[in-house]
């Protein structure tokens, strides 16, 4: 029997689901290549802690940008790599694999996942959308006639999906996620602060002050970087309501999507999601009061799903239930089967 692989190929993180066993692989998208020779020196956490720290020969790279791939060639090795550490290096084993992937992606786009899963060592290779495998992931019937809204606030796209009867009614996918909360905070410190920071200290930063809301309570951190006027380390201490008003931009631009995807959804599916409410998945449903600020801008309750980071890998993994349907029905069409 084939073994069947999920594969939550995110611009932060990937994760491989194997059916039957769960989530068995959780590492970040970067590669360490030395520029001279061409050859991989270090994918996942490893590469990660050299981002920003390399010689001029070694680059640090993440190949998955706004959530699609952007360097061919590294995500396809990427892949091989982690396929074979999850999986095991059989000589002669070829997983089907089903990978997720932003709802507003091209068909160019989709066939280059395609190839690019089959080439890293897939025997084939399904698609689902991101909000679809966020919904199962999260524990939701997308099966129902009543309509459930997902947004999914992943590493470089947020995805905001009405779904209903198993399909996505309507939807919007904007490239406005983790990345771009990190890049808002590089920007304001260097504005505010005349401080130059890399983006492992925005992220560090995001985790562990980050808030899309001021709260009474306003936790402070380290902040070490470059200062631009001196052009010395320096050390300075950020406020929690610092960050917010950093991550202003990019969380107001989330709130109109959403926003957005509700006037166009219809209105007995919007009826339902009054009452059920919305589901926040995906890494950026941690940031601390991006739920309070959907809900003041909707005015609709907003649940934070349960272990929202792994709700898209669980849901792509038990879509893989269904795979033979799929491949007997539409693998000749190379499309995505939702």
């Amino acid at each position: 029997m084939a073994m069947d692989v999920g594969i939550d190929l995110g611009t932060a993180n990937v994760l491989v689901y194997i059916k039957n066993k769960g989530i068995v692989l959780d590492e970040p998208s970067v590669v360490a290549v030395n520029n001279d020779t061409d050859e991989i020196l270090a994918v996942g956490e490893e590469a990660r802690q050299m981002l920003g720290r390399t010689p001029a020969n070694i680059i640090a790279v993440k190949p998955l940008k706004d959530g699609v791939i952007s360097d061919y060639d590294i995500t396809e090795r990427m892949l091989k790599y982690f396929i074979r550490k999850a999986c095991g290096s059989g000589r002669f084993f070829r997983p089907r694999i089903m990978v997720c992937v932003p709802s507003g992606i091209t068909d160019v786009e989709k066939r280059a996942v395609r190839e690019a899963t089959e080439q890293a060592g897939g025997k084939s290779a399904f698609l689902i959308e991101e909000p679809v495998a966020a919904a199962i992931g999260a524990g939701l019937d997308i099966s129902r006639p009543d309509g459930i809204m997902v947004i999914d606030v992943g590493g470089g796209t947020t995805d905001v999906a009405v779904i209903a009867l198993g399909g996505i009614v309507t939807s919007e996918s904007v490239k406005m996620a983790g990345d771009k909360f990190d890049d808002a905070i590089i920007k304001y410190m260097r504005k505010e602060h005349q401080l130059y920071i890399g983006e492992r200290t925005a992220e560090e930063l995001k985790l562990e002050i980050g808030a899309a809301a001021v709260f009474d309570e306003d936790p402070t951190a380290e902040c070490r970087g470059r200062d631009l006027i001196t052009g010395l380390p320096k050390v300075i201490e950020i406020t929690s309501s610092e960050i917010a008003a950093a991550l202003e931009e990019p969380v107001h631009t989330i709130c109109e999507t959403v926003h957005a995807v509700l006037e166009k959804t219809p209105p007995e599916l919007a009826a339902d999601i009054t009452n059920s409410g919305i589901t926040l998945t995906g890494g950026g449903a941690l940031l601390k009061g991006l739920d309070k600020r959907i809900h003041e801008r909707t005015g609709i309750e907003v649940h934070i799903a349960e272990n929202p980071e792994a709700c898209v890998a669980i849901g792509t993994g038990k879509a893989l239930n269904v795979i033979e349907n799929i491949e007997n029905n539409k693998l000749n069409r190379r499309e995505p089967y939702l």
